[in-house]
This record gives structure tokens, sequence and C-alpha cells, in this order.
């Protein structure tokens, strides 16, 4: 099993940022309509820049990590099936190749790609790249979260678990529609509820403390598997909403819910279990 240490770290950044300087930005604001296609709904999008960015990330990890079966976001659209070995993969490593593709396919400079290294389901390595920043956040399990730009200067992340704000990240859209007619009214009693359509920049805020929790819809690896542990490592608390378990990049289904204190967490989840009602 190769070490994960800050020498890999280093070689993933480096990656993700070329990734980005040669087949993303020069995309961004720069997309012809045929290069735009649409997957399982008009807002579920994919673009060129999706896939040059999947394919150079999946063929130099090849070279990165050889034993590390490989989940991209769009090939695991092509062949769901990927999912299904994650759990018993004793080295994976998942990538969303341009997370926020809608934001990124409209002009809106909030997308990002998103790597985690993952071993038997648990997120070792956890990588969210800001293209347009040139800025990154990364944790290594026990290591702690870091906010890194390319002059070396890393700053570590410290969640306050005493904060008292209710902002928070709900993708009303994502819930079941029985469902969304109760969540609305729900709302209210928080001061501030977001959704960026963009996991990299909401667990950004999140880390930074910007932010006070966030619930998920479905717990997409690519999505969740290196915020979740990006979080965790700043010092907030995560598990699954049905039943406290902790999380993990093999799961498909249930909510995930982020907070900055298990005590915040309780609480929140009191608000939001109904999303598991059967009716």
């Amino acid at each position: 099993m190769p070490k994960v240490d800050q020498d890999l770290e280093d070689r993933l950044v480096a990656l993700v940022r070329e990734t980005a300087r040669l087949d993303i930005l020069p995309h961004f604001r720069s997309l012809p309509a045929a290069s735009i296609e649409t997957k399982t709904n008009e807002n579920d999008l994919v673009t060129i820049a999706d896939k040059a960015s999947e394919r150079r990330l999946t063929e130099a990890l090849a070279g990165i990590l050889p034993s590390a079966l490989v989940v991209g976001e769009e090939a695991a659209s092509a062949d769901p099936g990927l999912l299904d070995l994650l759990g018993g993969a004793d080295l994976a490593v998942i990538v969303d190749p341009v997370d926020g593709t809608w934001n990124f396919a409209r002009g809106l400079p909030l997308f990002g790609i998103i790597l985690s290294v993952v071993q038997g389901g648990r997120t070792v390595l956890g990588l969210h790249y800001d293209p347009i920043t040139d800025a990154w956040l990364a944790a290594r399990a026990g290591q702690g979260a870091f906010h890194c730009t390319p002059d070396g200067a890393r700053r570590r992340l410290s969640i306050d678990p005493e904060a008292r704000g209710t902002n928070g990240f709900v993708p009303i859209f994502l819930f079941p529609k029985r469902l969304r007619s109760r969540v609305g009214p729900l709302l209210e009693r928080y001061d501030r509820i977001m959704s960026f359509r963009c996991s990299c920049h909401e667990y950004w805020l999140l880390a930074e403390g910007h932010v006070d929790f966030s619930l998920s819809g479905t717990p997409k690896p690519w999505d969740h598997a290196a915020g979740e542990l990006i979080y965790r490592e700043a010092g907030g608390y995560a598990a699954m909403l049905a039943d406290g378990q902790p999380y993990s990049a093999a799961l498909q289904t249930g909510y995930l819910l982020a907070a900055r204190s298990r005590q915040q967490w309780e609480a929140l989840r009191e608000d939001f279990l109904f999303l598991h009602s059967p009716s």
C-alpha cells in the first residue's frame, strides 16, 4: 500500500493544477452550445472540459497510484457498476473532474476539482481545488486540514464548535418531491439557507467556518468523500442522518449531515429526520 504522505499530496495537487490549466480554464466562458450535453435531465450537465479533465486525471493517476481503482464521475455515469467496487477496493481514487458543472457551463466561477484517496471505503486524503484562485483545501486522515496557496503558505483550519449561527446548505431540489413542501417552511427558523450546486465550494465555506451546517442529497462519493474528511479534520462533525453512522465512500443512499459539533448535529437531525419517512 503506498504511503499517504506529503509527497503524494504534492503530486496530486500538481496534477489537478495542471489539469485545470490545460483542460478546464481555457473553456470557461468559452463553451459553444455543442460542447454542453445533458445526462439524466436538463440540469445535469457534462461538458468538453469535464471529459478532458477526467481523461487526463485518470491517465495520470494510473502512473501515480498504479494499484488504485479510479472512479471518475463521468466514468461512473457511463458504468454505474464502478460504484459497487468502492467498498471492496483496497485502494481507490475518486475524481470529480469539474464539480459544479452547471455553474461552469453558465459562466459562474463556482466550480472546482475534487479528488479523494480511499482505502476500504475510508477516505485518507481529500483535496478540493479552486481553479479560479489557484488555491486548495487538503487533508490527510489524522493530520489536520489546511488552506493552501501556490506560494507555499499552509493555514490550518479550525472549526469553532461554540459558534451559534444557523447558516447552512440545504439542496431542496435534491430531495424527493413529496417531501419538499415540508422542507421549505422548516427553513424559516434558520438564518441563511443556500445551495451553490458545487460541493467543492460548499465544503470550502464549511471548513473555513463561515457556514454552520450542510445536509446532502444522495451521498455521491465524488461530491462528499474528500469534503467530509476535510471538514472532520478541521474539527467539524459529520455522520449519516438516519442512524448516525460514519460516512463511507461506498454508501449510495441516505443523507449526510455535517455540523460544527455533535450537539448541533443532534438538534439538526431532529429537524430533518422526516426525510427518511416512507410516506
